[in-house]
């Protein structure tokens, strides 16, 4: 009988660290970094600064991550500004339709836990800040994963809590884009 109790409560412990470990990174509403990627120096040219993006910058180590805050009514961000235009500071074409989308339309990209492997794709969010709100379609990814190469416009990887929206949801916000950055919360619509 000892043996039996024994045996049933390694067991648990082994279940427990694997829990623990596949699903560490995310605990009591946060997200933890899943690791560090190094900058690299844009070639000349190569980064679009419009918005006031960042550009890598050589060696300097970016943080990562896999996951994003659990998702609520009423789930805390920060908005920056992007340009989902054919040469804006988005990169290339949106993920989720592989199409630019226009600075006049309500679009964002959610960082990647958010993104959540597309399944937002082309879905609307609400985005409350500035005491107004907007609704807004979900039509990229701001990826948290990877960064500081061609296909990030040799941007950093995103913050794991970003709603990057086009200048259309700062406009119904009432913020003016200089701004760069607003605390908002946003859910789906």
């Amino acid at each position: 009988m000892k043996k039996q109790v024994c045996a049933s409560n390694i067991i648990l412990v082994i279940v427990s660290i694997v829990i623990l470990v596949t699903y560490g990174s995310v605990e009591a509403g946060t997200c933890k970094p899943s690791g560090k990627i190094r900058g690299k120096k844009p070639p000349p040219g190569q980064c679009n600064k419009e918005n006031n993006s960042d550009c890598c910058k050589e060696g300097k180590l970016y943080t990562i991550y896999r996951c994003s805050p659990p998702v609520t009514s009423h789930t805390k961000a920060t908005l920056t500004i992007n340009s989902f235009e054919k040469n804006g500071d988005g990169g290339g074409p949106s993920e989720c339709d592989n199409k630019y989308h226009s600075d006049d339309d309500p679009v964002v990209a959610l960082s990647t836990g958010w993104y959540n492997k597309g399944s937002r794709c082309l879905n609307y969010i609400n985005i409350y800040g500035n005491g107004k709100s907007v609704k807004a379609k979900v039509v990229d990814e701001c990826d948290s994963t990877v960064g500081c190469d061609s296909v990030h416009d040799y941007q950093p990887p995103c913050p794991n809590n970003i709603v990057d929206g086009s200048k259309a949801v700062w406009k119904a916000l009432g913020v003016p884009t200089s701004r760069g950055e607003l605390e908002i919360h946003w859910s789906d619509a």
